[in-house]
C-alpha cells in the first residue's frame, strides 16, 4: 500500500500523545506511522479506511490500530458542526525496553499482536470509555501514563470487538510515499452513486488500466471493482439504518444498476438480505 508517511511529534518525551483533534474536516490522507493509535469519535460521521476495510463510522467509533498500519478516516459531508476526535498514539517501547515481555502485560501483549489487522470496538463497550479517555488527555505525564495502560488493559480483556482487516493483507510500505490509494477513495467517496469507469480511475492516478488493475490488487488484495461494491454496501447499509427509504430506491441510489446483483452482492458482504439487516439495526 502506498500511503503516506506520518510522523508523529515527540511532545515532551511523553509516552503516550495524547490529543484532541477537531475541525471542519477530517484532513489527514490514507496514511501509516510506526506508532500505535487508538481513536475515538467525539463527533462526526463517514466513512472509515483501515488496510482493506472500509466501514461507516459515527460518533462513538472507537478503533485501535497497530504499528505501520494504513488508515484514514472520511466524513459524508461538511457539516456546520464539524468533526471532532480523541486520539492516542505511543511507541512499542511505552513503558520502556522489552516491557511488553512481562508477564504482568501478557494481555496487553495479546491485544498489540491483534490490533496488526484494526480493531473496532461495539458501540456499547465503547462507549464506556468516553468519559474517561477525556480526562487522561488532560492529566499530567505520570497520571497519564498509568491511567492510559490501565485502559490497554481493559481493552485487552474484552471480546466485545471485531477486526478490520483482513488477515492476509499486506502492505508494501518500502516504496516512495505518494498519494494514488487517496486520490481513487476520494473518487469512489465522491461518485459511488453513479457509473464508475476503470478507465477513468486509471486516469486520475495516470496509470493504464492494466497496470492500475495490478497495482490495486496488489495494494487491497481485491479488485477495484469488488471494493467499489463493498463500498456500495456499507452506503445502502447506512440508509437502511436512517431512512425508511425502500430498498430498491437505495440500491439505485447508491450506484447498483441491477438489483439482482445488489441483492447478491449484499449478502456476500452482510450474510443476510437487506431487511433483515434493517431489522435487526431497528431491534437495537
Amino acid at each position: 500500500m502506498k500511503a503516506q508517511f506520518e510522523k508523529i511529534p515527540k511532545i515532551q518525551n511523553t509516552a503516550v500523545h495524547a490529543f484532541v483533534y477537531e475541525g471542519a474536516t477530517f484532513t489527514a490522507p490514507w496514511h501509516f506511522h510506526p506508532e500505535f493509535e487508538l481513536t475515538f469519535i467525539e463527533k462526526g460521521e463517514g466513512i472509515r479506511y483501515v488496510a482493506n476495510s472500509v466501514e461507516p463510522f459515527t460518533t462513538g467509533d472507537m478503533v485501535l490500530l497497530g504499528s505501520n498500519l494504513p488508515h484514514c478516516w472520511k466524513e459524508d459531508l461538511v457539516d456546520e458542526n464539524g468533526v471532532k476526535s480523541l486520539v492516542f498514539q505511543w511507541d512499542d517501547d511505552l513503558l520502556g525496553e522489552n516491557w511488553i515481555e512481562k508477564k504482568e502485560f501478557y494481555n496487553i501483549k495479546e491485544l498489540l499482536i491483534r490490533s496488526a489487522r484494526g480493531i473496532k470496538f461495539s458501540p456499547m463497550f465503547s462507549s464506556k470509555f468516553h468519559s474517561d479517555l477525556n480526562r487522561i488527555i488532560n492529566l499530567p505525564p505520570f497520571k497519564k501514563l498509568m491511567a492510559f495502560v490501565e485502559v490497554l488493559q481493559k481493552l485487552a480483556l474484552t471480546t466485545d470487538y471485531h477486526f478490520l482487516g483482513n488477515e492476509h493483507f499486506a502492505s508494501d510500505l518500502n516504496t516512495k510515499t505518494n498519494a494514488r490509494i487517496d486520490k481513487v477513495y476520494n473518487y469512489i467517496h465522491n461518485h459511488y452513486s453513479n457509473k464508475i469507469v476503470l478507465h477513468d480511475v486509471a486516469n486520475l492516478v495516470s496509470m493504464g488500466e492494466e497496470a492500475f488493475c495490478r497495482f490495486f490488487k496488489k495494494s487491497l488484495n481485491k479488485s477495484l471493482f469488488a471494493f467499489i461494491n463493498e463500498y456500495r454496501v456499507t452506503m445502502v447499509c447506512k440508509q437502511l439504518i436512517e431512512t425508511n427509504k425502500q430498498v430498491k430506491q437505495i440500491a439505485y441510489n447508491c450506484g447498483f444498476e441491477s438489483l439482482p446483483f445488489f441483492y447478491k452482492q449484499f449478502q456476500k458482504y452482510k450474510g443476510c438480505s437487506p431487511l433483515s439487516f434493517r431489522k435487526q439495526y431497528r431491534k437495537l
